[in-house]
């Protein structure tokens, strides 16, 4: 049985110079004995209003995707919709504010997204690498950043 919301101890998760949030709760821990694989965070970004990716890109994201999904390494992911559907809430001086697109402000989009797993930071890199790999050569017209970011499992140990 899990402790009820007001029982669990509150955890910071980031750097205070890097925070975006402050605390999250923590939740029963998995036994020590078992080591979870670094999971990431893959973005790609990219001009606003570029057109749509050509079909021969889809086609090896399908084969690249299913690959990876077989394996175990893909865990979930998709294409965004573009700006002008999207909804920010700006927190400033502690008030909220909705603002909704388009924003003519907008240079670069994410466009896409993935959650992935790995062994080694190594071979996230690698197949990060081979992911922008595929874009240059099914879509060499567009500039695309193909970003990729180990998500936190929580405060990690001094000195680690």
């Amino acid at each position: 049985m899990s402790a009820s919301p007001k029982e669990r101890p509150m955890v910071d998760v980031e750097e205070r110079s890097n925070r975006s949030t402050y605390v999250r709760e923590t939740f029963r821990q998995q036994p020590e004995r078992v080591v979870q694989m670094p999971r990431f965070m893959g973005f790609v970004r990219m001009e606003e209003g570029i057109g749509t990716p050509p079909q021969a890109l889809f086609e090896a994201m399908d084969a690249y995707i299913g690959e990876r999904a077989a394996k175990g390494v893909f865990l979930d992911g998709g294409g965004l919709y573009g700006s002008e559907d999207a909804v920010n809430f700006v927190v400033r001086q502690g008030e909220v504010s909705q603002v909704d697109g388009p924003y003519a402000e907008a240079k670069e989009v994410v466009g896409g997204w993935a959650l992935l797993q790995y062994d080694t930071l190594e071979e996230a890199v690698a197949d990060q690498r081979e992911f922008a790999e595929l874009h240059a050569k099914h879509w060499p017209e567009a500039t695309v950043i193909a970003t990729l970011r180990q998500i936190s499992e929580g405060p990690e140990a001094i000195g680690d």
